[in-house]
């Protein structure tokens, strides 16, 4: 399985990336900024999202809207 940023760099276990767009969080009024940095992130069973943690929190990001750092 072969996961891709928005640009079609290939990503895996531990890199880092940055948001593109500025994003809400469902369930929460707070908005994640574009630029914003997730690092070591995980991959999931989709090739469409990844988990990574923001501010202490655990994730799971479309990788549309995300690009290698």
């Amino acid at each position: 399985m072969e996961v891709k940023d928005s640009n079609g760099n290939l990503l895996k276990e531990g890199d880092s990336v940055t948001l593109i767009k500025d994003l809400k969080v469902r369930g929460t009024s707070s908005v994640l900024k574009r630029g914003t940095m997730v690092k070591n992130i995980r991959l999931t069973d989709d090739e469409e999202e990844i988990e990574g943690k923001i501010d202490k929190v655990q994730l799971v990001l479309k990788t549309c809207f995300l690009k290698k750092a």
